[in-house]
């Protein structure tokens, strides 16, 4: 008997589109942390990134040519995603977006308003107020969030691009903590679910991807890593792996077995 192969499209991660670009990996990845920059360019490389994400208040946007960051992240294979870390305030958080578009001619920005020194925490009162501000400026917001399915209904309708809810607090390698409110933001998203920060492991980002997530954004977990190479093409398969399992259909959870092949016509 022939068994028909399906099309090799129906194989492929579908591209996630948030605004006006689309993306071909759904892997986003932070520069922070590495040892040095040719590690951090051949972990970008292995990834498969197209979303490259810099902390404006840790980088000198002025230092083009003089053997920065910004000289190892190519503009035609990834967009440039400036987060506001550190800020710890709306209006922090505005001023450095503002001098990103001013310097860089960039309007897209991962906004994150920081609460809390020890457990990096956002504080969701002023992040919603930055969002509000800098969406009727242009910007295009993608907002990091903890897992509160009303704050993250909060900023899609104040028209945020994506919510970034996180899996575990920043850099603490714990993965997916609390599933269940993933999957209530996932439920009511009107908008793209990144699930950013907290990720450990590949494991970690293909439970994040199976959910339902439509992508997910890790820096800590690659960077210091042993080897920070290795664990993005980890990471780029993990994604990959959970998306095609979150829609191919998996079999339903059962208490007893089931076996595998069938049980009539035996040979008795």
């Amino acid at each position: 008997m022939t068994v028909a192969t399906p099309p090799l499209a129906s194989l492929d991660v579908a591209p996630l589109t948030i605004a006006d670009r689309t993306f071909h990996s759904r892997l986003f990845l932070g520069t922070g942390k590495y040892t040095d920059f040719d590690t951090m360019s051949a972990a970008l490389e292995a990834s498969g990134t197209e979303v490259v994400t810099v902390a404006l208040r840790r980088v000198n946007l002025d230092d083009r040519g003089k053997g920065s960051l910004l000289d190892r992240i190519d503009p035609a294979r990834h967009l440039l995603l400036p987060n506001t870390a550190g800020c710890y305030t709306a209006d922090e958080a505005i001023r450095t977006a503002r001098l990103a578009r001013e310097l860089g001619g960039w309007n897209w920005v991962k906004l994150e308003v920081i609460g809390d020194p020890k457990t990096l925490f956002p504080d969701n009162v002023e992040l919603l107020r930055a969002t509000e501000v800098l969406v009727q400026e242009g910007f295009i917001v993608l907002p990091y969030t903890n897992d509160d399915p009303v704050v993250c209904k909060k900023l899609a309708e104040l028209g945020a691009a994506a919510v970034m809810p996180l899996g575990a607090p920043i850099g603490s390698g714990m993965g997916i903590r609390n599933p269940a409110n993933l999957r209530i933001i996932l439920e009511q998203a009107t908008v793209p679910v990144i699930v950013d920060a907290g990720v450990g492991t590949a494991s970690d980002a293909a439970l994040a991807m199976e959910l339902g997530a439509a992508g997910v954004l890790m820096n800590t977990a690659v960077a210091e890593a042993q080897d920070p190479v290795r664990m993005a093409r980890a990471m780029k398969l993990a994604v990959e792996a959970g998306w095609l399992a979150a829609h191919a259909g998996r079999i339903p959870r059962k208490l007893y077995a089931s076996a595998s092949s069938p049980l009539t016509g035996l040979i008795e």
